[in-house]
C-alpha cells in the first residue's frame, strides 16, 4: 500500500528518518492498541538521542491512542459479529443508530469506516452509555511533552490540492495497486479512502469516473472530520498555511516557547 497511503518518496525518507513505513505486512490487522504499543517502544528509542520526534497522522484515533492512552472499554466478540452482520446486510441503520446514541461520537467519527462505527455500538451496547463518554477517562500520564500543532489551509486551496493529489495517484498507478491487493480486500486497511472506491468499480457497480470522483468527495470529508477532531483540543495550535518556510517557522516558534514555558 503505497500509492494509495501516499507514503513518503525514497528522497523524503532519505532526508528524514522515517518509522512505521513498509513495517506491518496486509495480511496483519493492526489495532489502535497494537499501534500506542509499538509506536511508545520507538519513542522511548528515539528519546535516548534525540531532544523532539514528531509523530505525524492520519488516524486521530490512533494518535489518541498513543498519546493519552485506551480506556478501558468492554468488549463483546458475539455483539461486535452481529454488528458485523448487520453492517454488511444495511450499514445505514447502524450510523443512524449511532447518531441516536451518541451524536457527538457520530459527528467525529469516519462514518466511511464500519469497523470504528461497529466498535463504538458495541460499547455502547454493553455499557449503556455513550461512546464519547467512555472515551473520556483519565488521561494516561506520558513522560515526555506533547505540543500539537494543526496545520490549517484555506478550504478552497485545500480541496484543490485533494483533487490533485488523486489525480496524481491515479496517474502513478492507484489502480494497479488495488488489482494487487484484492484478495486482501476484506482488510480493514483496505476498507479505506482511495481503496473502496476502486473496489467498487473492480465489482463493477460504479465507472471508473464515478470512482474517482468519489475518492476525491471522500477525501475531502475525511479531511474535513481530522480538523473537526484536531480542534476538540484545547491545547492545539491552529497554524494557517502561508509557505512552507513561514509554517516552519511558526512550528518551531511555538515548540521552543512552549518546551520552555515552566508553567506546562
Amino acid at each position: 500500500m503505497s500509492i494509495g497511503t501516499a507514503k513518503p518518496d525514497s528522497i523524503e525518507q532519505r532526508g528524514v528518518k522515517h518509522h512505521f513505513i513498509d513495517s506491518h505486512s496486509i495480511k496483519e490487522e493492526v489495532s489502535s492498541s497494537r499501534f500506542a504499543s509499538e509506536a511508545q517502544e520507538t519513542i522511548d528509542q528515539l528519546f535516548k538521542t534525540h531532544e523532539k520526534v514528531i509523530l505525524v497522522g492520519g488516524s486521530g484515533m490512533f494518535i489518541d491512542a498513543l498519546v493519552d492512552g485506551l480506556d478501558d472499554i468492554p468488549s463483546s466478540v458475539e455483539i461486535r459479529n452481529e454488528l458485523i452482520k448487520r453492517s454488511e446486510e444495511d450499514y445505514s441503520i447502524l450510523l443512524e443508530e449511532l447518531k441516536s446514541k451518541d451524536p457527538e461520537y457520530f459527528n467525529v467519527v469516519d462514518r466511511k469506516n464500519p469497523a470504528r462505527v461497529i466498535r463504538a455500538l458495541e460499547a455502547i451496547e454493553m455499557t449503556g452509555l455513550p461512546f464519547s463518554q467512555l472515551r473520556k477517562s483519565q488521561k494516561k500520564q506520558r513522560d515526555y511533552q506533547v505540543i500539537r500543532l494543526v496545520i490549517e489551509h484555506d478550504r478552497t486551496e485545500l480541496y484543490n490540492r485533494i483533487n490533485k493529489r488523486v489525480d496524481l495517484m491515479m496517474e502513478k498507478g492507484l489502480l494497479e495497486e488495488v488489482k494487487s491487493l484484492s484478495e486482501y480486500r476484506d482488510r480493514s486497511a483496505l476498507r479505506t479512502v482511495g481503496y473502496r472506491e476502486l473496489f467498487d468499480f473492480l465489482d463493477q457497480s460504479i465507472s471508473l469516473e464515478e470512482a474517482v470522483e468519489k475518492i476525491k468527495q471522500n477525501t475531502r470529508n475525511y479531511a474535513k472530520r481530522q480538523l473537526t477532531w484536531l480542534r476538540r483540543y484545547t491545547d492545539s495550535h491552529i497554524i494557517p498555511f502561508d509557505s512552507i518556510q513561514i509554517m516552519k517557522e511558526k512550528c518551531i516558534q511555538i515548540i521552543d516557547n512552549q518546551a520552555h514555558d515552566p508553567t506546562t
